[in-house]
């Protein structure tokens, strides 16, 4: 169990250098573009592209089941059926390829060109950028097998390694956009296009050097076919809720407002997006060890991994958000030179929906792992799909933008009550000790943090000071209320030696 640990805490590290080049690229080269596409044609961009990813829930379910299959198969150790299973789940891929590119093409098509609030000038623009962005899905799409096994082996350093690849592409087409002359919006979404065959191909080639189930073979398994389509049937309704909550948002936000708030809109949905990465590269670092012991039956050691879970990715998460929320229109004019109308609004309401989101993180993983999607996906995410109707009825009526994020923030705080009863109905699971071991000691320290850090905002004027003594206070608050109110002895004994090996081996 310390060794399962100790891979875990070493895969979090290789996300984590992955995650920071990622996130140092992307802060650069989002405010590049914007200053050279503008503002208008940023938010043609985000829109557009939105409609490509609206269709997302197709690859991302059966991702997701893939993903599950090939831990559960590791945790039985029974390779030959993993192989079978990756080509299988290859088969069903481009299966979903051929109907995305169906539907794309024609009611995707549809919507764009007669629904979408785009100036008529920028109409053959926004199809290139259309096209190209669905392009890129596909490739996307039939590189994600490849990209499940790594996850499912722990192998997470080859995230690190292809993401120093990633990082120079993207800055190179910052530097191209700068130095041709040709309209910029089509270059751009040519140019994504291309990086995306680029890094798909890196990890397609590394997998299949590197693993053996890697390779397709002529298999076909009518049992595990319906194994997938029916545990991928019922992920279904999660994936389409994350798209109502997030592409469908950008896209009602288009059809009622324009694009200028599309642009605010993308702006908030970087931030969340660097942001989610924290917790989301810790899960993908737990995610494999959590469904193995399932499937081995390790029970216990499952439980234990889920309260680490819960705890670290909130205390991870709520770190950051914290001064980030606090301080959000300094960071956004520091990063983007101005802040647009709604932007800092609509920043701080999906941070905050962030850390909601987070805290279900561990419960989706178990419930994937017993294979019980159709409780969970079925009673849940049929009750977060109302964020999207209920969002057009509130414009309908007048209300203002973000209202669409405070209903989902709301849906999604019901949502969790409910994923946590459904949770109750598969396992040996105690509401009473969740809230006990993890929701009460975290409303503490949500409250112990956020006073001092308010009381040092308001005494300080000066931007830069009240941003890093913001930022200071608010990490010590955090650090030493979850030191004495969430960590358990062990977690605590754990950290100390963890931190005392690494001084040192620093000082040796």
């Amino acid at each position: 169990m310390a060794s399962d640990k100790k891979v875990i805490a070493q895969n979090t590290l290789f996300l984590y250098v992955r995650m920071f080049l990622i996130i140092l690229v992307s802060l650069y080269t989002v405010r590049v573009v914007i200053q050279t596409l503008d503002i208008i044609d940023y938010g043609i961009y985000t829109a557009v592209g939105g409609i490509v990813l609206a269709l997302s829930f197709l690859s991302q379910t059966i991702a997701s089941a893939s993903q599950r299959f090939f831990a559960y198969e590791l945790g039985r150790k029974d390779y030959l059926k993993l192989k079978r299973t990756f080509s299988v789940i290859l088969i069903v891929y481009i299966a979903i390829a051929l109907v995305i590119l169906l539907i794309a093409e024609t009611l995707g098509l549809w919507f764009l060109n007669n629904k979408m609030t785009i100036p008529t000038d920028r109409l053959e623009a926004a199809n290139w950028v259309y096209q190209f962005a669905l392009f890129s899905f596909v490739v996307r799409i039939l590189a994600n097998p490849y990209n499940a096994i790594i996850i499912a082996r722990e192998n997470m350093k080859i995230y690190a390694y292809v993401s120093i690849v990633e990082a120079f592409l993207k800055l190179s087409i910052v530097y191209l956009l700068v130095v041709f002359s040709i309209d910029k919006l089509k270059l751009y979404a040519v140019l994504i296009f291309v990086v995306t065959c680029i890094v798909s191909a890196i990890y397609c080639f590394i997998c299949r050097r590197k693993y053996e189930e890697a390779h397709f073979i002529f298999y076909w398994d009518k049992g595990l076919f319906k194994s997938v389509f029916s545990y991928s049937s019922w992920s279904l309704f999660g994936t389409m809720a994350g798209v109502a909550n997030n592409q469908g948002t950008n896209l009602i936000l288009n059809v009622f407002f324009g694009p200028i708030l599309n642009a605010a809109y993308s702006i908030a949905f970087q931030v969340s997006t660097v942001i989610q990465q924290f917790s989301g590269n810790f899960f993908m670092a737990i995610r494999p060890p959590l469904i193995k012991s399932y499937a081995e039956k390790d029970y216990d050691y499952m439980m234990q991994l889920f309260y680490l879970s819960s705890r670290f990715s909130f205390l991870l998460l709520y770190a950051i958000i914290l001064p980030l929320t606090l301080e959000v229109e300094f960071v956004l004019k520091l990063w983007l030179g101005s802040v647009g109308e709604y932007m800092v609004l609509f920043t701080r309401l999906i941070l905050i929906y962030c850390l909601v989101l987070a805290i279900s993180n561990p419960i989706t993983i178990i419930m994937q792992a017993a294979k019980k999607v159709k409780l969970y996906h079925g009673v849940v995410d049929s009750f977060v799909l109302l964020t999207l109707p209920l969002s057009y009825l509130f414009f309908k009526f007048g209300c203002p933008p973000e209202s669409t994020l405070i209903i989902s923030i709301v849906i999604l705080i019901i949502a969790h009550a409910i994923r946590i009863w459904t949770l109750t109905q598969v396992v040996t699971f105690s509401v009473k000790d969740y809230f006990l071991k993890f929701i009460f000691p975290a409303l503490i320290v949500v409250v112990l943090s956020i006073i001092p850090a308010l009381f040092i905002q308001s005494l300080i004027q000066h931007e830069w000071m009240q941003f890093l003594t913001v930022c200071f206070v608010s990490l010590m608050c955090i650090f030493l209320c979850a030191y004495c109110i969430m960590l358990t002895l062990q977690e605590k004994n754990y950290l100390f030696r963890m931190i005392r090996n690494k001084i040192e081996s620093f000082l040796l």
